[in-house]
């Protein structure tokens, strides 16, 4: 899939979430089959007060969304595919005041999972969080064709 295809993908796709939504997610590239998500800094996604350190769910939510809009770039045919599974490791709590980012890739892709590896930075080189993830398969038809045409832009 191009690049520029799978970049309006993601877009659309995160419009649909609500949590994508409220965390402001905003997709920053997608390259070789690997895309990167910005959550940007805010005081509502705060987790500590006392430190202004974000909340740990939040960052999941980022990787998850990461992992699982890695799967839209994996395929060339739009189909869903729900996490079945996503196990994080976190480092380091991210600092305070600094939007968090999630490079995300699609590495094995079988008939019926998508294997996805995640990887949480503000900074390359100093990673916050790391996950993997397996989403399940379920097929072009499986989602209605309204939802389909709306993330593909009606291009399938």
């Amino acid at each position: 899939m191009k690049d520029s295809i799978g970049m309006d993908r993601v877009r659309r796709f995160i419009d649909t979430l609500n949590q994508g939504r409220e965390l402001g997610l905003t997709v920053t590239a997608v390259k070789n089959g690997q895309l990167t998500l910005c959550l940007p800094y805010s005081d509502r996604i705060i987790g500590n007060p006392d430190t202004g350190v974000i909340h740990g769910g939040a960052i999941t939510t980022l990787m998850d969304t990461a992992s699982g809009c890695a799967t839209l770039c994996a395929l060339d045919d739009f189909e869903l595919c729900p996490t079945l599974d996503l196990r994080v490791d976190y480092m380091r709590p991210a600092e305070p005041r600094k939007p968090v980012y999630a490079r995300a890739e699609a590495y094995k892709i079988t008939r019926n999972i998508i294997f996805t590896r995640c990887e949480a930075f503000q900074d390359p080189g100093e990673t916050i969080a790391n996950c993997v993830g397996t989403f399940m398969r379920i097929g072009r038809d499986a989602s209605p064709k309204s939802f389909r045409d709306l993330i593909t832009g009606g291009e399938e």
